[in-house]
């Protein structure tokens, strides 16, 4: 339903030129993060329509873009309280692991496809974790995982002679 949605989002964009593909992708990049929707979702359906570098480029763009707004964020969204009270134990063990080992885990959770990245940027912005050093973090997961999914993509695209 959502990557229908991105699809149909993105084509009427590219019906009126590049640029206003770009921009309409990068866009939907910036607020996805406040959906709860991976970037995944959007980078698989832009895949037909945008040359692979290109993508690349404008996805860590909107990466970065979302999860600045979601640091910057965290504060009013007041999640925070509500898991420390629910999860007392987990919230602990997590700010302690981010405390010691701040760089690797934020990476490394930005890396790893089966958790959400714009929870830990909420995390880093409810401990105020450097932000410079927070979206360096999250670039480097994000781009390395979606560098996978894109250019994987466009190979396995070209192999099944469907570009």
């Amino acid at each position: 339903m959502f990557r229908q949605f991105f699809e149909t989002q993105l084509a009427h964009a590219l019906s009126w030129g590049a640029a206003a593909g770009y921009g309409v992708y990068i866009a939907l990049g910036a607020i996805r993060g406040f959906t709860l929707i991976p970037s995944t979702t959007l980078v698989l359906a832009a895949m037909a329509f945008f040359p692979p570098t290109p993508l690349f480029a404008a996805t860590i763009v909107g990466i970065m873009l979302s999860s600045s707004s979601i640091y910057f964020f965290s504060s009013a969204l007041r999640l925070d309280a509500r898991l420390a009270r629910r999860h007392p134990e987990k919230v602990a063990r997590l700010t302690d692991l981010i405390n010691r080992y701040e760089f690797p885990i934020i990476i490394g959770w930005s890396f790893f496809p089966l958790v959400p990245t714009d929870l830990i940027c909420y995390v880093c912005g409810v401990m105020r974790v450097r932000f410079w050093r927070f979206l360096l973090g999250v670039t480097i997961g994000e781009g390395a995982i979606c560098a996978v999914y894109i250019y994987g993509g466009d190979q396995l695209l070209r192999w099944a002679g469907i570009r």
